[in-house]
């Protein structure tokens, strides 16, 4: 099973167990974190697509890290003229370990759960 889900103007295709490089994020390491928009769910053959998102799913996770990206050098040369321009870029990102795909049958189950628990 796995999730496509939209964070940082991005989208991401995410498993259960593994771990996924986003746009850098304001939680700390270690901290619990939690996707709402889901694009699109798939379950073996069965699957469902978000107009514009899944409801009632989410994906979970935990902030790994928080770390640069490998340097990206932009060179720039004009032929003859004697221009050249090096620049590098190195980007922010935040890995995060996706704990649990949550479908719409299994977040509303945890939500009775939790309000009988109340």
């Amino acid at each position: 099973m796995f999730a496509i889900i939209e964070t940082g103007g991005k989208q991401y295709q995410v498993t259960e167990g593994r771990y996924v490089d986003i746009e850098l994020l304001a939680n700390e390491t270690d901290s619990k974190v939690v996707f709402e928009n889901v694009v699109m769910l798939v379950n073996g053959k069965k699957s469902k697509v978000g107009q514009p998102y899944v409801k009632n799913a989410s994906v979970e996770g935990s902030v790994v890290k928080h770390d640069k990206a490998k340097k990206v050098l932009v060179y720039k040369q004009r032929a003859k003229k004697g221009y050249r321009r090096k620049n590098g870029h190195r980007q922010n990102f935040t890995r995060v370990m996706i704990s649990k795909i949550r479908t719409t049958a299994a977040k509303a189950k945890a939500e009775t759960e939790s309000a009988v628990e109340e």
